[in-house]
This record gives C-alpha cells, sequence and structure tokens, in this order.
C-alpha cells in the first residue's frame, strides 16, 4: 500500500487506537476486542513489550483490513524496525530531527509530534505528513483552532485529551483525525478481561467520529 492510500485510510477512519499493551498477549486481544467494534485504524507503541512481534503478529492476521502504524518511535534505528514488522505509518511523541528525517526517508507516513507553533512548523518543514499535536489535553480542541489559523495547511492530528465528549469539537478545530488511549481501550479493562467493554466503547467512539464527519 502507498503512503497517499495510507493516509486517505486514515483521514477515512478518523480514529486511531493509541494501545500502550501490559503485555503481547493481552495487546493481541485488545486488538480483537477494538476490531470487533468497528476500529480499523491501529497504532501499537513502542512502549508494549515486544512491540514488533505484536505488529507482526497482527500483520499476518488482519492483514490490509486494517491499518496498523507503530508509535513512540523515540530513535532513529526503530523506524527501520518498525517497517520490517509491518507498520504502515510511524509516530514519534516528539520533534526530533535526527528522528523526523529517518521517518520521512522511510516513504511511509510519517506523523511527527509537536505541541508548539515553533515545533509544529518544525515538523512540518522535516516533511511530516501529519504533525501529531501531542499531548492534546493541554490545549483542548481550542488550542487546535488557533494553531489552525497561522497554518491551515498543516495537517495535524490530536492525542491524549480526546474523548467521547469532545471528539466533534476536535474534528470542529480542523483535526484530520485523532488517536485515543485510555479513553478508547484502557489497560486495566485488559487487565480484568472486560474485552466486551472494549468492544462496546470501541463501537461508541467509531459512531461518535462517523456523526463528526457528518456534520
Amino acid at each position: 500500500m502507498d503512503k497517499q492510500t495510507t493516509l486517505t485510510q486514515i483521514e477515512e477512519l478518523g480514529l486511531v487506537a493509541v494501545l500502550r499493551g501490559p503485555s503481547p498477549e493481552l495487546t493481541l486481544a485488545m486488538v480483537d476486542a477494538l476490531v470487533a467494534g468497528g476500529v480499523r485504524g491501529i497504532e501499537i507503541t513502542y512502549t508494549t513489550p515486544n512491540a514488533e512481534e505484536v505488529v507482526a503478529t497482527l500483520k499476518r492476521k488482519y492483514g490490509a483490513s486494517i491499518v496498523l502504524g507503530m508509535g513512540t518511535l523515540t530513535e532513529p534505528e526503530q523506524v527501520e524496525r518498525a517497517q520490517a514488522a509491518g507498520a504502515q505509518f510511524l509516530v514519534s511523541p516528539h520533534c526530533d530531527p535526527m528522528l523526523g528525517e529517518r521517518m520521512v526517508a522511510s516513504a511511509l507516513p510519517a506523523m511527527i509530534g509537536a505541541l508548539t507553533p515553533t515545533e509544529v512548523v518544525q515538523a512540518h518543514r522535516l516533511g511530516a505528513d501529519v504533525v501529531k499535536l501531542f499531548p492534546g489535553s493541554l490545549g483542548g480542541p481550542a488550542y487546535l483552532q488557533s494553531l489552525r489559523g497561522p497554518f491551515p495547511h498543516i495537517r495535524m492530528m490530536p492525542t491524549g485529551g480526546v474523548s467521547l465528549s469532545n471528539v466533534a469539537q476536535w474534528f470542529q478545530a480542523g483535526a484530520v483525525a485523532v488517536g485515543v488511549g485510555g479513553e478508547l481501550c484502557p489497560a486495566a479493562w485488559a487487565k480484568e478481561g472486560r474485552f466486551d467493554a472494549i468492544t462496546a466503547r470501541a463501537k461508541e467512539f467509531v459512531a461518535a467520529v462517523a456523526a463528526a464527519h457528518r456534520s
């Protein structure tokens, strides 16, 4: 799948589940529960134990039926390893030039993390396809809307601080998609075996994002 196709899919889905799984086994079960609820954008973070093996397993199991990426990249050498594992897009939590350049050079969609206006512009100039606004909870939708004023040409995806109650506001503020972690798939629920609850929450988020796209 080429870069533009993947980016288009992410924008059409509008929702990326950001998983910091407690174990490989529970992470795989969390993804199963999310997919059962209609979530097809999946980001496995490098803070997940054996993250690359988890991604390789998911790639074999789901193939093209999900859009699978790796996040929390903090070191340049993780780029090639993530790509080899089967990641279709890459996400960093911060704007580091060496890492960002390596992500862009991979030819995979690169989502470089930023918060301040200076960081947003730097990420864009490094070649980020989408700037990950992180942590989104610090400024909320109003902050994204303010950034969109001087930077309407920069595509941004907030992560952190996205909930069912404000997801529509994020899209109204100009988000191309949203990344959602604990609000969508709490690790505690996985540890408690509450996978039906994760599926139910996934359905709620999918419906909320769909409604936001229609409005």
